[in-house]
């Protein structure tokens, strides 16, 4: 390791919008942690520090679609947040929040130390103020048609439909989201950090020194600096954030990508009140960002450049950001509800929080976009954790007092073979090092896997069960040994396995060792009294599994309205003739699952209709209602039964359907209009 007094590693602030899921595990937290907790191991001076992010228009547009206030949003999911990590085993030293008074004082100094260095420029532009409304709008305020795709729910930063990056000013018949008005251009004044200024600097400082990152990360900060950077604005016309402590600038707040990195910082003073700078401004702290791609640009470029304007700082050592992970071939919503929240997972999968971390460590997206699923998830908890660390150990133990009272048996005359097993541990500690700190977090815990792997093989090889009978003294050889490997599992596994090694230390009756005990053939002492054993790890069954896979294709489907169909004109719906009805009579069609057959007085006539609601309605739910029905649809034979008209029903995302009828009786055959 690089000779470094001390590390500050931070993790991308969760926005607080909603809960945390797994590609946020897989891309920041898991990595983060796994590194955190090894650099304890270590023995070396680290403080983790992580916290909400409660700023931005998507918060205040959550807030106003519910009818409550911004903080009322934020409070709600930064509690579940932050109840969802310490479940989870994410072991922060501090998790606070960006609308903490410390942040707004910290992120405010901050700003007004640029501000008074003449850091800054200052530009009047037009922008779109909603004047029912009474404010300038954020771009995600305005909605209008896509200019490249006619979608006429485009918003004024993004189509996503077609995916285009949009301006507001490029919509077509852009309206207010707040108030449906047309939205009139004004000017505003805001404050732009130069970035362009710091450009040269930029390419030495990352192109030229650091070369060593991610492909990954180099190459997106690469593709910005080659396209040139612009000065971008610092602050914006909004009511939710840290307002700009600058006289005149009332009814604007800080750009949120300019005040929630400051948040590390804030989140360290309130940790660190009277030692905070020895963490932020001396050269011997190492400072780590892990985040997801799309946070790159961000923590690479822009809080760089904040931090040198600044001066005084310490600049990231490292930025190992991850891809995205997806879920079952497809791309994590959380529009779509498609997604695996971590507070309803350690519901539903009490005791298995280690299952998901080591799943989505194994799988994480490190070098490209990798996929999560369930049939995944259980073979990996089944072929390996079960039938691999669990089996070894459990076996260990089991054989253990068995034949030696539950006692460590001694160590006597070692073969060849045990010998080459022995000396496979110090080689697999050293790979298992030089991947946590190149950030192979994937490749290091194969490392701590092998371990198992070497423990499982060799009791397999030796059989030291055959052996009890006959050669007393090499069975206690073999059990040594394993036990041994055992111990040392316990330390490879406790980045990784939290609590799977706090479980296995007590089987083995043994406190925590440090990094350097790894390697050892020694650690657990002869005559040493081991606890009973018990399962590390239980079988997944496939119902289990069945049961989120349906979960999560129900969710979706709930989250998921149809798309609108294409539009019409007026007269076209004025040629519908749709009419108010009572269901009369109702039967099955033979030989159909879905087809009902229904006599139903239009207040015109009595007429029969042949209707595919029978998995929604049986025949004595549906008689007695009243419906609207479109009466002038030209008759079709259905089943050798004349159909005259068709019932008007609605069907929800997840396939159910129900009636539309009036909200009191009114006259058969009323027109709906």
């Amino acid at each position: 390791m690089n000779n470094y007094k001390r590390y500050l590693v931070t993790s991308a602030l969760p926005y607080a919008n909603g809960p945390v899921h797994i590609g946020h595990l897989a891309g920041v937290y898991v990595p983060a942690d796994v590194y955190v907790r090894y650099l304890r191991l270590r023995g070396r001076e680290v403080k983790f520090i992580g916290g909400s992010d409660e700023h931005g228009v998507p918060i205040t547009i959550k807030a106003r679609k519910e009818g409550i206030t911004p903080q009322d949003i934020v409070d709600k999911y930064h509690l579940i947040i932050k109840d969802s990590f310490e479940r989870f085993g994410i072991s922060f030293d501090i998790y606070s929040r960006t609308s903490s008074k410390m942040h707004h004082k910290t992120a405010s100094d901050f700003f007004r130390k640029l501000y008074d260095d003449g850091i800054f420029i200052e530009k009047t532009t037009a922008q779109y103020y909603d004047e029912e409304a009474g404010q300038f709008l954020a771009d995600r305020y305005i909605v209008g048609t896509c200019p490249k795709c006619g979608n006429e729910n485009a918003y004024g930063d993004q189509c996503e439909k077609c995916g285009s990056t949009l301006s507001p000013t490029e919509l077509i018949n852009p309206h207010s989201a707040i108030s449906g008005s047309k939205p009139v251009l004004h000017d505003t004044t805001h404050w732009y950090l130069p970035l362009d200024r710091y450009e040269p600097w930029l390419r030495r400082w990352i192109l030229e020194e650091h070369r060593e990152w991610k492909a990954n990360v180099y190459g997106q900060c690469k593709s910005w600096l080659d396209s040139g950077l612009q000065p971008r604005a610092v602050s914006r016309d909004l009511d939710w954030g840290v307002p700009v402590p600058v006289e005149g600038a009332e009814g604007k707040v800080l750009y949120v990508w300019f005040d929630a990195p400051i948040g590390y910082l804030s989140n360290t003073i309130e940790l660190l009140p009277n030692d905070w700078e020895r963490w932020w401004k001396d050269e011997e702290t190492k400072m780590v960002h892990f985040i997801g791609k799309d946070n790159i640009v961000f923590h690479c470029i822009m809080f760089p450049v904040m931090l040198k304007a600044h001066g005084g700082f310490i600049l990231p050592d490292n930025v190992p950001a991850n891809e995205f992970l997806n879920l079952e071939n497809d791309k994590i919503s959380t529009s779509r509800n498609w997604a695996v929240w971590l507070h309803e997972y350690l519901d539903e999968f009490p005791g298995k929080e280690d299952v998901l971390r080591y799943v989505l460590c194994a799988s994480a997206p490190e070098t490209k976009d990798n996929d999560f699923t369930w049939n995944d998830f259980q073979t990996r908890n089944n072929s390996e954790l079960v039938a691999i660390f669990g089996n070894f150990v459990n076996r260990a133990v089991v054989l253990t007092h068995k034949y030696f009272e539950g006692r460590v048996p001694p160590l006597n005359a070692l073969t060849p073979y045990d010998e080459a097993t022995l000396n496979e541990m110090p080689l697999i500690k050293q790979s298992l090092e030089n991947n946590i700190e190149t950030y192979h977090f994937r490749e290091a815990l194969k490392d701590a896997m092998n371990l198992a792997r070497l423990g499982n093989k060799y009791l397999a090889d030796t059989e030291p069960w055959r052996l009890a009978a006959t050669d007393r003294s090499r069975v206690a050889t073999i059990l040594n040994v394993a036990l041994q490997i055992c111990a040392n599992c316990a330390i490879a596994f406790e980045p990784f396995l939290p609590f799977t090694t706090q479980k296995l230390r007590y089987i083995l009756a043994k406190s925590a060792d440090s990094w350097d005990a790894f390697g050892r053939p020694d650690i657990l002492a002869e005559a040493h009294k081991l606890n009973e054993a018990q399962l590390l790890f239980d079988k997944i069954e496939d119902r289990e599994i069945e049961k989120q896979k349906a979960k999560l294709k129900a969710a979706s489907k709930l989250s998921a309205p149809a798309p609108q169909k294409d539009a019409c004109t007026c007269d076209d719906f004025m040629k519908m003739d749709i009419r108010t009805a009572t269901v009369l009579e109702a039967e099955r069609v033979p030989k159909t699952d879905k087809l009902l057959r229904l006599k139903v007085d239009t207040g015109i006539d009595v007429r029969t209709i042949v209707s595919g609601i029978a998995e929604h309605y049986s025949p004595e739910d549906i008689v007695g209602k009243q419906i609207c029905l479109l009466a002038n649809l030209e008759p079709r034979r259905i089943k050798g039964i004349e159909s005259q008209g068709m019932i008007l029903m609605a069907q929800q995302p997840d396939g159910t359907m129900r009636t539309i009828r009036p909200d009191s009786p009114v006259e058969n055959g009323a027109t709906v209009s």
